[in-house]
């Protein structure tokens, strides 16, 4: 990011409680840096988010951007949502529907105190800068999906935020319509069109938005954060399910034994350690489904991981067909998070159904060993 101007460094520690669900996280971002938040559904993004643009007010907690105090619940501050200089892209893109296209953007800067023929400018310049300028003069319910996000976030950016938050912002896109978005996005937040690269926290359950636009991924399970790093390493070093999930990658929890990992049920899974981890110490085995290879009988030969499992399901991915795994009766529960990779002429050879018992078997040089947040 060096050599680039750069808009907001965050720092936040929110405690949000609710009856059955309570929001614990503390976050750093760099000023110009995109982090993108993922988990399950009620895992505490939308909450998190919430409490950063100041639409709910944390139990306890402190937020400041650039320097500038927005929340502390000790002191009793609390700057109102159109006084933080956060700006929100939701999937939806709720614009005004009595409004012009241009009067929408131009809405931010007007309620900021800009006069209008400033306010008018500043919506033009966003407007051409993602490529809607063409739109000024229509109305929302004349604009495509696609149009309305593109004003949408030119909306957001008018207003000149130190903090963008975007909420799934591609989730109600067209398949068709959705790149041309995601690469706008990324010219924009990055800094390659006018303005400053922007702090940006994006919430998302698309894999390829955080590799394409995030910098870094946190990773929320019940309301805590259990992954944080570079976005390549979590998505190719997951260390909870939910980030191997959207990864497409087998994770088998356990400790560290010698060779291995040892599971609850005392199955040792044979890999490759990143580090040396003292024996005992939590520990993830991971291995793409791409890597198992499936048998109708025990296999013989190379030492390898061999599992018996329960053929659960079978699904077409692109040229293959992903086997999913089921625990068979008595076998350890972590079987069922099992999945293969396979051709369709394997699967032919295998003549397997669901129900079918098989045999599932990956190389030791093909398992990664990592330490597990605690």
């Amino acid at each position: 990011m060096t050599g680039r101007a750069v808009a907001g460094k965050l720092t936040a520690d929110v405690t949000v409680r609710r009856p059955a669900f309570t929001l614990d996280v503390s976050l750093e971002i760099e000023a110009g840096e995109v982090v993108a938040v993922l988990g399950p559904n009620g895992a505490g993004k939308s909450t998190l988010l919430g409490a950063l643009a100041g639409l709910l007010r944390p139990d306890a907690g402190r937020i400041e951007l650039e320097g500038r105090l927005l929340t502390d619940t000790d002191a009793g501050v609390a700057v109102p949502a159109h006084r933080r200089r956060v700006g929100l892209l939701a999937q939806q893109a709720l614009l005004f529907p009595h409004l012009s296209v241009a009067a929408n953007v131009a809405f931010g800067p007007r309620c900021a105190g800009a006069g209008r023929a400033a306010a008018a400018e500043t919506a033009r310049h966003w407007l051409e800068a993602v490529d809607a300028g063409e739109l000024a003069g229509r109305r929302p319910a004349q604009l495509s999906g696609g149009q309305a996000q593109r004003v949408a976030l030119a909306r957001a950016l008018a207003g000149d935020p130190r903090l963008l938050l975007l909420d799934e912002p591609l989730s109600a896109l067209d398949v068709d319509v959705a790149p041309a978005m995601r690469s706008l996005l990324r010219r924009v937040l990055r800094g390659d069109g006018p303005g400053p690269a922007r702090t940006v926290v994006l919430v998302t359950h698309h894999l390829l938005d955080a590799v394409v636009l995030a910098d870094r991924v946190v990773v929320l399970s019940d309301g805590r954060v259990v992954e944080d790093g570079p976005a390549r390493d979590v998505l190719t070093r997951p260390r909870s399910p939910f980030a191997a999930r959207i990864a497409g990658l087998n994770l088998v929890t356990g400790t560290v034994c010698a060779g291995g990992l040892r599971t609850p049920d005392g199955t040792v899974v044979s890999g490759m350690s990143e580090s040396a981890a003292e024996e005992g110490a939590p520990a993830v085995a991971v291995f793409p489904p791409s890597a198992v290879s499936v048998f109708r009988g025990r296999p013989e030969g190379s030492p390898r991981n061999v599992f018996a499992v329960t053929l659960a399901s079978m699904e077409q991915h692109a040229e293959v067909v992903r086997m999913r795994a089921a625990a068979p009766p008595g076998g350890a529960a972590w079987l069922d998070t099992l999945a293969a990779d396979v051709t369709p002429a394997a699967v032919a050879d295998l003549a397997a159904e669901p129900g079918a018992p098989l045999w599932f078997a990956v190389k030791a040089n093909e398992v990664g060993i990592h330490p597990a947040v605690r």
